[in-house]
C-alpha cells in the first residue's frame, strides 16, 4: 500500500508512464513520501472526510496494516499471533483497497498526494 501511495504521488505530480517527465524528478517525488508522516496524515479521520470513500478506506487500512507491520518488524522476541489466514485476508483486502484507490478520479488522488507530501498551512 505504501508503494501504491508513493507511485500515486510521483505519477500525479510529475506524470505517469508515457508522460514527458524527468525520471529523476519522478524518483524524487516517489521517494518523498515518508512512512511516519503518511501514517499520521492517513490517521486524520476529520480531514479524510473531504476525500472520496475509497481514499478514506485506503487510508484507514494503511494505518492499521502499518501497525501490524511494525509489530512484526520491531517485536521479534515477542510471539506474533497473526495466522496465515489473517495475513492472506489482509493481503486480499489491501489488493481490493488499492484497486478502489486507483479507480478514484485523478483529481482526488492528486489532492491526496498533495495532502500527504506537502506541509499544511493554516490561515
Amino acid at each position: 500500500m505504501f508503494h501504491c501511495l508513493a507511485k500515486c504521488c510521483a505519477d500525479t505530480i510529475v506524470g505517469g508512464r508515457g508522460a514527458t517527465r524527468s525520471a529523476k524528478a519522478w524518483t524524487q517525488a516517489y521517494r518523498a513520501l515518508d512512512h511516519g508522516k503518511a501514517k499520521n496524515r492517513c490517521a486524520n479521520q476529520k480531514t479524510l472526510k473531504a476525500f472520496p470513500k475509497p481514499i478514506a478506506d485506503f487510508a484507514y487500512q494503511f494505518v492499521a496494516l502499518q501497525r501490524k507491520r511494525h509489530k512484526a518488524d520491531y517485536a521479534p522476541a515477542g510471539r506474533y499471533t497473526t495466522t496465515k489466514t489473517e495475513v492472506i485476508r489482509d493481503l486480499d483486502n489491501a489488493r481490493g483497497l488499492i484497486q478502489g484507490f486507483e479507480g478514484v478520479d485523478r483529481k482526488h488522488r492528486r489532492a491526496f498526494a498533495v495532502y500527504l507530501l506537502l506541509p499544511i498551512r493554516r490561515d
